[in-house]
């Protein structure tokens, strides 16, 4: 009662080639494969771009370039 047959899916494959035509799907599957293929690329870029753990806490070097940071908090009246 609760599962579909093998013809039941056949059906269903036929109504959507004939509603989205074959065209449309190729279309769509190209998308997806590129949207995961983008999300793979994005994993391994930001995996390969952290920086190693600086041991001043003044500066930081990110590729070549020093960065010198200067903090001064204001004081607030209560």
């Amino acid at each position: 009662m609760g599962s579909f047959s093998i013809w039941h899916w056949m059906i269903v494959l036929v109504v959507v080639l004939v509603v989205f035509g074959t065209k449309k799907l190729r279309n769509i599957g190209g998308d997806v494969a590129g949207a995961v293929k983008g999300f793979k690329d994005g994993m391994k870029d930001t995996s390969s771009d952290t920086p190693k753990a600086s041991t001043s806490t003044e500066t930081a070097q990110v590729s070549g370039h020093t960065i010198d940071v200067e903090s001064h908090r204001e004081k607030t009246r209560s």
